[in-house]
């Protein structure tokens, strides 16, 4: 929707129940340009309230292709403190369109400073009473780390590329990877492997106990 900006909806897909767990909706250029060159060309006042809307146009869009499962939305920590109406106007998008809250998952970027985890944790944790599940996108790579999981548990982390490319071979990313599911296990969590793009990585998170990709 829009003239400056669309979606992709990416699948996860549960490889042990062969099937489509979620589509994530990553915002695009009209001309199929990155979500990074989308976010390159919006003013820095204008960030989160884009971040806001782009939710909503994403919810109304995959309402249109009438995709049957989860919905994968990215969220800007800091658009919460920005406005309110971050997470609940996704809900409202949500309900009009027919879709039930326990169909999204808010992926918290790990990518952006949140200043106090314990505050973040209990206002997302409000909207989590109506069903909306949460993620941790990019673990691993940002700022926040293990400080996230102890503040407030989400119900999805997703590892991020970089601690997957090549684990086969590499000795300390497996254990650390361990030790992620190890905690995640312990918390409830589910793992999702993301961008495997190798049957090597593929086996050695399948062997690991990884169902989600």
């Amino acid at each position: 929707p829009g003239q400056d900006y669309s979606y992709a909806f990416q699948p996860i897909v549960d490889v042990a129940a062969r099937s489509i767990f979620s589509y994530e909706a990553l915002v695009r250029g009209p001309d199929g340009a990155s979500a990074a060159r989308v976010f390159e060309r919006v003013p820095s006042d204008d960030l989160h309230r884009f971040d806001q809307e782009s939710r909503v146009a994403a919810i109304e869009l995959a309402s249109r292709l009438r995709l049957p499962c989860k919905l994968n939305l990215n969220f800007l920590p800091r658009s919460l403190y920005s406005s309110p109406a971050a997470v609940s106007s996704a809900l409202e998008a949500a309900q009009r369109c027919g879709i039930t809250p326990d169909r999204l998952i808010l992926e918290i970027t790990e990518g952006e400073v949140i200043d106090d985890h314990a505050a973040f944790g209990r206002a997302v944790n409000e909207f989590r009473r109506s069903g909306l599940q949460l993620a941790i996108d990019d673990f691993g790579a940002g700022y926040a780390g293990l400080t996230m999981l102890a503040d407030f548990q989400p119900d999805l982390l997703k590892l991020d590329m970089t601690l997957i490319r090549g684990i086969e071979g590499n000795g300390p990313r497996q254990a650390i990877v361990r030790a992620i599911m190890l905690a995640c296990i312990d918390l409830g969590i589910d793992v999702i492997a993301e961008g495997v793009e190798t049957l090597e990585e593929y086996w050695w998170f399948k062997n690991a106990g990884v169902t989600l990709f």
